[in-house]
């Protein structure tokens, strides 16, 4: 009953209710962004919804204009403390996990839930395997089980194995303790950065889309 109808509504009723601070948020951090570096307030990237269906998910924008996308050897995504794709506001704004704030729209039009799995980049669809596939049984979300636990401490074959479990464990409860536990882990800054070091044999790049 809660997967099937209470989540849903209650997505779009905090959604709505967090519109006017996003629309401020856009107002105040639109200036900044354009200030340090000109370009889009906002960037969208494709990702993995449920079902699998490809969707166009918005953050606010961190990075420079056309910064290249940098990936690890199992395909998460580059992580570092000191990177210079990275804008000074954008900094804070990974930091503070501000940046998500945006996909609230993606909430409202339907593709994410408030909690749920991680949307993957679209680009990596066909390397999940037969156990983690479950992951895409539900709604990715803005925060989820890995994201509040552990943030970028796992490799991405652990985050999707625990995300698989998710989704075929949720509950209300699980996902009031995760978005508990999301506000903890944001306000202490753990698992922030998942590379520390520059190490070019671990990663890999390819164009933004």
């Amino acid at each position: 009953m809660y997967l099937k109808f209470f989540k849903r509504t209650i997505d779009i009723l905090v959604s709505i209710i967090g519109l006017p601070f996003f629309i401020l948020l856009y107002i105040v951090l639109g200036i900044l962004i354009k200030i340090e570096d000109k370009g889009p307030v906002l960037y969208k990237a494709d990702r993995i919804g449920k079902n699998s269906k490809i969707f166009k998910m918005y953050k606010f924008r961190s990075m420079k204009v056309n910064a290249p996308v940098l990936l690890n050897s199992d395909g998460s995504t580059y992580n570092s403390e000191v990177d210079p794709r990275v804008t000074k506001i954008g900094k804070f704004l990974r930091e503070t996990s501000i940046d998500e704030i945006p996909q609230i729209l993606n909430v409202l039009k339907g593709n994410m839930s408030i909690i749920g799995p991680r949307a993957s980049l679209a680009s990596v669809l066909d390397t999940y395997q037969t156990d983690e596939i479950d992951k895409m049984k539900v709604r990715p979300g803005i925060t989820g089980y890995t994201q509040a636990y552990y943030r970028n401490k796992l490799s991405n074959r652990e985050k999707r194995l625990k995300d698989a479990w998710y989704s075929n464990n949720l509950t209300f409860w699980l996902d009031i303790k995760i978005l508990i536990k999301t506000f903890l882990t944001v306000f202490r800054k753990e698992g922030l950065y998942t590379n520390n070091e520059v190490n070019e044999s671990t990663k890999k790049k390819q164009k933004y889309t």
